[in-house]
């Protein structure tokens, strides 16, 4: 069953797989325990809200990427789009959290003395400098980083470099699909059996484990994409991916599957033909506002009135959703009309002034 055109449910699956992250939170920045959780007790521990989150991303995220690539004319078209679609986004809400500093600070030293403050926004902007706290804010919270979420974007931008790469030999499919089918069976056989020894390891900030875990699900998803699996999608083989993925879960071997299953699951749920949930789109993509507003939301949420688990979610998940609307339709929309149009024709005038 072919799906062809813009007409899938990938923006509903992202909207949700983000408020899932939003959910998960809710729990430990109440301080309550993740145990707490209707899918993790359910699982006996095999998932949580936040997991099952993050690795739809990074499975949707690999598929569109290479699908990015493969459009893409050069290396510097593909990236300044990457670059285009994360770092606006970021930017802003960095600003806002720095402006937001004051209104929220305790700290023992004045405000302007603390160093940490004025380096916030340039280190976590720069991705592999990340600095989660700002001495004397939320100290008092159960959690002490400002913006606990933004640690997995510096694994999306490593992931989108080593994409970068094919455009040695991007006319050649059979060699980057042989690549992807190494590279991901490679990360399977690491994080199956070698991830006590690899997982501890770091480098540039990026921790062996958390490679492993979602660079094989963004990998997977890039070698799906090269394979067009949108012309295989059939409620057949959704059902049989989610038996699977129950019988896993029942044997206690979700950690071992969730990667082969879950990947072409989420993949093929996208591309199915559900006409209400495509239409889902027409409102924006709100799905990454959402992720990178809704834990500092949650923080001044605790801060002020110290919530519990189901009211801190009732209350950031409207927020959230607001916000990730407002930084769609105002920031990241508006940043993405440089994809098809050089910085030089935008700014032509401007530069020979210069």
């Amino acid at each position: 069953m072919k799906q062809q055109g813009r007409s899938n449910n990938f923006d509903f699956l992202r909207f949700i797989f983000a408020l899932l992250v939003v959910i998960s939170h809710s729990y430990p920045l109440s301080g309550n325990s993740e145990n707490a959780q209707w899918i993790y007790r359910l699982t006996d521990g095999q998932m949580n809200y936040a997991s099952l989150g993050l690795n739809g991303f990074f499975i949707i995220s690999g598929f569109f990427i290479y699908r990015s690539f493969a459009r893409s004319g050069s290396a510097w078209e593909f990236m300044k789009k990457r670059v285009l679609r994360i770092f606006p986004g970021l930017f802003i809400v960095l600003l806002l959290s720095v402006l937001m500093v004051p209104l929220v600070y305790e700290g023992n030293i004045p405000l302007l003395q603390n160093w940490e403050w004025y380096t916030y926004l340039p280190y976590n902007l720069s991705l592999y400098g990340f600095q989660g706290v700002v001495s004397g804010v939320f100290d008092g919270n159960f959690y002490h980083a400002i913006n606990g979420s933004l640690w997995t974007i510096r694994y999306e931008f490593t992931l989108y470099l080593c994409i970068a790469v094919f455009f040695l030999f991007r006319r050649n499919k059979r060699t980057i699909q042989l690549c992807l089918l190494l590279v991901s069976l490679g990360m399977l056989w690491g994080y199956t059996f070698f991830r006590e020894v690899l997982g501890p390891l770091s480098i540039f900030r990026l921790l062996g484990y958390n490679v492993l875990n979602l660079g094989t699900f963004f990998v997977l998803g890039s070698l799906l994409a090269t394979f067009e699996l949108e012309r295989w999608v059939h409620w057949g083989f959704v059902l049989v991916l989610l038996v699977l993925l129950g019988i896993s879960v029942y044997l206690d071997l979700y950690d071992v599957a969730k990667h082969i299953l879950f990947t072409p699951l989420v993949l093929m749920l996208g591309f199915l033909t559900l006409p209400r949930v495509s239409k889902f789109g027409k409102w924006g993509d709100s799905s990454y506002g959402i992720y990178i507003y809704s834990f500092p939301i949650q923080q001044v949420l605790v801060h002020y009135f110290k919530p519990s688990a189901i009211i801190l979610m009732l209350c950031s998940v409207p927020l959230s959703m607001l916000f990730g609307y407002l930084s769609w339709h105002l920031v990241e929309k508006r940043a993405l009309i440089f994809k098809t149009k050089s910085f030089s024709k935008l700014y032509g005038k401007w530069l020979n002034l210069v």
